[in-house]
């Protein structure tokens, strides 16, 4: 099992690399779509998302995280090239304003990626954990990407015990990355708080179980960021759920969770430091 509050090097394209496991770190979300969740339409035009990526930054991410497609259920699926139309002049422009920031690309697609890596780009976000598009791990392996595979209930029939239903799924992700010659230790999983789990129970059930993920041995990122699950609890529209997403974000730091995906980077920011001081304690 890996130890979570460990520090070791997440290593990404272009030779970078990114110390996880203490201290938490945060990953801003920038939407580059009209129709997200929550900032759908925000973002369309390069110069805004070159901003809004530096005011996250200045708040504490450590990277930055851009999408071209809407995962919201019931969203409308794009092609690849109206994907990589809406994201490459994105991404260019924070790689041009943040040389030194990571920035993660939250694509499910091997031509996507494979474009937005050769521009530059340190990570792929797979939200269909490379089961969609398995293409998309030999194109991480070329560029020695860094590589977050996500849990999804979408579009299939899920096991009725969600930590096991976790386990049998990532078993499949990561031998599609074992064959496509990925290491270990460009891996980050992450359990898709709210892709497929229909039901607040589902979800809450997997955040008090968190730690029995830790035995898969990798790092975890996770994204609760002001997902329907919290809104069934609070009764809260999306972008007022920033202070229930930070207190998840504390529970789950304790638990073991490395990377945070957010879009209030300054509330989650005060939360993790505050756990990490207690963590730190407990060394």
């Amino acid at each position: 099992m890996l130890a979570p509050f460990k520090s070791h090097t997440w290593r990404l394209a272009h030779d970078r690399g990114l110390v996880i496991g203490m201290p938490g770190r945060l990953m801003g979300v920038i939407n580059a779509t009209p129709d997200s969740f929550s900032d759908g339409g925000m973002f369309g035009v390069p110069q805004q998302v070159a901003e809004h990526a530096c005011k996250l930054v200045e708040q504490g991410a450590a990277i930055i995280d851009i999408g071209a497609e809407s995962t919201k259920p019931g969203a409308t699926e794009v092609d690849a090239q109206k994907e990589t139309q809406r994201l490459m002049p994105a991404l260019e422009a924070v790689l041009d304003r943040l040389p030194e920031v990571p920035v993660s690309v939250d694509t499910y697609r091997a031509s996507t990626a494979r474009k937005a890596l050769a521009a530059g780009a340190h990570i792929v976000n797979d939200v269909w954990g490379l089961q969609r598009d398995p293409e998309i791990a030999r194109v991480a392996s070329d560029f020695g990407a860094g590589l977050v595979i996500m849990h999804t209930n979408r579009e299939r029939d899920a096991l009725d015990d969600v930590i096991a239903d976790q386990r049998s799924y990532f078993e499949r992700s990561l031998d599609i990355a074992t064959k496509a010659g990925i290491g270990r230790d460009q891996i980050v999983l992450d359990p898709g708080f709210g892709f497929g789990k229909e039901t607040a129970e589902m979800n809450f059930e997997l955040l008090a179980r968190f730690e029995e993920l830790l035995d898969l041995g990798f790092p975890i990122l996770v994204g609760t960021s002001r997902k329907r699950f919290l809104g069934a609890s609070i009764g809260l529209e999306p972008k007022q759920r920033d202070q229930a997403t930070a207190a998840t974000t504390s529970l789950l730091r304790s638990k073991g969770a490395a990377i945070f995906r957010v879009h209030d980077v300054a509330a989650n920011a005060e939360a993790l430091r505050i756990s990490d001081a207690m963590l730190m304690q407990l060394r």
